[in-house]
């Protein structure tokens, strides 16, 4: 599956438009995660349960939303945007979205805009 946050797959042609697509998580802080957090505020630095938490997120999300754009005979989705937004204290939700498409591969060459000269 081809994946592209452009309007298109450079180097190939749109050739069928098939529909939005899209993955959601929702996840909930870890107690521990959550402590470790509080104390790592108090000194600063990277969260980095939460950073682990948010990939883990944004690669569920997107497996589903590629499940979908399978699903429809899709070989791409262009487009993608993620969104996140709180479902309730402590959980959160993280979105992905775009359009499911079929492409083909342009074969056209283009002219070497720098030839070398003999």
């Amino acid at each position: 599956m081809l994946l592209s946050n452009l309007e298109s797959v450079p180097g190939h042609t749109i050739t069928q438009q098939l529909d939005v697509v899209y993955g959601s998580t929702v996840r909930s802080k870890h107690v521990g995660r959550d402590f470790m957090a509080g104390l790592k505020n108090i000194v600063g630095g990277e969260l980095k349960g939460y950073t682990e938490l948010l990939e883990e997120s944004r690669q569920e999300a997107m497996s589903r939303m590629i499940d979908k754009a399978r699903g429809l005979g899709a070989n791409a989705i262009v487009g993608i945007r993620f969104s996140t937004s709180n479902i309730a204290q402590g959980a959160s939700e993280l979105f992905v979205y775009g359009t499911a498409v079929r492409v083909e591969n342009s074969q056209t060459s283009l002219p070497d805009p720098f030839p070398t000269q003999g």
